[in-house]
């Protein structure tokens, strides 16, 4: 059945077209949005059909076989053509003047939606939500795999639709639709910074400081003092490795005799000053004979000096005067 031979035929409306953008006909509105404008004569034809309203549409690209769906906004179009946005030609892969296979459908009422920018700078709006959904009160319907266009400060950003539900094609009019986010495009996480050893080096450990020599302990060491101040005729004590010392000098053999050789050595001990351990029995009386004179001078001039010497030698005073 034939509709006042514009060629429509059947039950529901089915027909090709040619189509071209919206700016030949200065209808910029249209790229703000998913609708075409089509001729008088598909008007008549939906009207005796008794189509539900919304009208929505299946645009198909027989040569490329991709598939989109829209919605109409006037049919002021001449007959067999029709105008569409741009970025609608570009998902399609056509050009002006290709043919465009163009179907009326009905479409479920989408409850979730999920969309990608295609650049991070669609992120650096103020506020993406409220543009978007701005935007989309000029959209009659969404299809998976379309890009889409949001014009917002003279600047155009495309979002892919990465999924939708309930089913690859919605209706988003009046109806409450979950919407999603998915990384942008050009999104690339930050690297870590992985620290970077010089090649053909070993890592260099940390090389301990060498450990401070300890002092030795040498007890036994310094000078006496007197408590009236003069000068102690006492000569300073040996040190523990002095004594240590000539003690292992001082060697005997096994039977406990000294060898002629030890004599000789104490002898010459002796003589720098020495002391030495067991060296009495090999000493001479004329030795120790000077050395008792020597001690007893020594001992007289202690008492002399502490003749000297008086304490609490001071006067007495009383109290009463």
């Amino acid at each position: 059945m034939f509709f006042d031979g514009y060629g429509y035929h059947g039950t529901s409306f089915e027909q090709t077209y040619r189509c071209y953008p919206a700016s030949f006909i200065e209808k910029p509105q249209l790229e703000t949005g998913d609708k075409i404008i089509m001729p008088p004569s598909a008007l008549d034809r939906l009207a005796s059909l008794h189509i539900d309203y919304p009208m929505l549409f299946e645009l198909r690209n027989d040569v490329t076989e991709r598939l989109s769906h829209c919605g109409v906004l006037e049919f002021i179009a001449e007959e067999g053509m029709i105008y569409m946005p741009y970025w609608m030609m570009e998902n399609m892969l056509l050009q002006e003047g290709d043919v465009v296979r163009v179907k009326n459908v009905t479409l479920p009422k989408g409850t979730y939606v999920k969309l990608q920018p295609h650049t991070k700078d669609f992120l650096d709006i103020s506020n993406p939500k409220a543009i978007l959904e701005t935007t989309l009160r000029n959209f009659s319907c969404l299809t998976t795999g379309d890009s889409i266009m949001v014009a917002y400060n003279n600047k155009k950003y495309y979002i892919d639709i990465i999924e939708t539900k309930p089913s690859n094609a919605i209706s988003i009019i009046e109806t409450d639709c979950e919407v999603d986010f998915a990384p942008p495009l050009d999104y690339k996480e930050p690297e870590k910074p992985v620290p970077s050893l010089p090649t053909g080096k070993a890592p260099v450990q940390d090389e301990e400081p060498p450990a401070e020599a300890e002092p030795k302990f040498n007890p036994f060491t310094g000078a006496g003092r007197r408590l009236d101040g003069k000068p102690s005729m006492q000569q300073a004590p040996l040190s523990w490795t002095s004594i240590s010392k000539d003690k292992q000098v001082d060697t005997r053999t096994v039977t406990g005799q000294p060898s002629s050789g030890s004599t000789s050595r104490n002898a010459s001990r002796q003589s720098e000053g020495k002391l030495v351990f067991g060296g009495n029995a090999s000493r001479t009386p004329k030795e120790t004979k000077k050395e008792g004179e020597k001690d007893g001078k020594q001992e007289q001039t202690k008492e002399k000096e502490e003749a000297k010497f008086q304490p609490f030698g001071g006067k007495k005073y009383s109290l009463r005067g």
